[in-house]
């Protein structure tokens, strides 16, 4: 138990979860604007992603408190559940664009 205290505590200190968040689930709206969306739409599109990701922040963190008064466990069970839909969401939807033009990638979604 001792252990996994001080696992949680320096993960605390080192703000590991903001560091992982940002390399990880944090950057994908605009990894994917940047990627995949065409020139045309990129404005509106782009600002309609900004929009949901501000909004889907506000929303974490307005829920994280009455969450956590409900159930610490739950809470972080709920969270963990959106992180595997959403590696789920992106393996399958998501197209590889490594090595591809904006026209082969616009292909995928035709």
């Amino acid at each position: 138990m001792a252990l996994s205290l001080l696992v949680v505590s320096i993960s605390f200190y080192l703000k590991v979860m903001v560091i992982a968040f940002s390399l990880g689930l944090g950057a994908m709206p605009w990894i994917i604007m940047s990627e995949i969306l065409p020139i045309n739409i990129k404005g509106l599109a782009g600002s309609f992603a900004t929009l949901a990701n501000w909004f889907f922040s506000w929303l974490v963190t307005l829920t994280a408190n009455l969450l956590l008064d409900w159930s610490s466990g739950g809470t972080f069970t709920i969270y963990t559940a959106v992180c595997v839909f959403t590696a789920g969401f992106v393996a399958i939807w998501v197209p590889e664009t490594k090595g591809k033009t904006l026209e082969e990638i616009q292909q995928f979604f035709t």
